[in-house]
């Protein structure tokens, strides 16, 4: 398996592991991923601010995330909780893994090769946030070391659970 930046190229394949990720959470009654997002122009943009990544298995797209170093707005404010840390941060968005692969740890990998980027950057806190319904991705972070830390609204007022490991 290799992990790497996304391309261009690689936005059709991305775009097919979201379409399967939001069908399954509209099957479990969540409401995240709905509404057209995310969409073909949020691929794009995490393509060209480099900040998309692709896990590739003979030469199939398997599974898709955007890491960022950029800070995240909607975590300036914590509800019922707070930060495990101030320090410098990643934040890990659109984690998904293509249907077939699913239970095969593909997610806790994708996490390890996110972390092994911060150390090599200095960064030592990762930063995630999932609803409150979606229970595999809780499941996920938590398995991974994640803390539960609060809540945090999304730009457009949506609550979140709000997670961060130290790594």
């Amino acid at each position: 398996m290799e992990f790497r930046k996304s391309t261009h190229a690689d936005a059709d394949g991305i775009m097919e592991i979201i379409r399967q990720a939001q069908s399954y959470l509209k099957s479990q009654g969540i409401d995240q991923w709905q509404n057209n997002y995310p969409n073909p122009e949020v691929v794009k943009k995490d393509i060209d601010e480099e900040n998309g990544y692709v896990i590739v298995k003979d030469k199939l797209i398997i599974g898709t995330v955007t890491v960022s170093f950029d800070g995240e707005s909607t975590y300036d404010v914590i509800y019922d909780g707070a930060w495990k840390s101030n320090q410098p941060f990643a934040v890990i968005h659109r984690i998904a893994v293509r249907d077939e692969y699913k239970g095969q740890g593909i997610s806790s990998k994708i996490i390890r090769w996110i972390e092994e980027m911060c150390l090599k950057k200095g960064i030592h806190s990762i930063k995630v946030d999932t609803h409150e319904k979606n229970l595999s991705m809780q499941k996920i972070l938590k398995n991974n070391g994640f803390e539960y830390c609060g809540i945090i609204y999304l730009a457009n007022g949506s609550k979140r659970m709000a997670f961060e490991k130290m790594i």
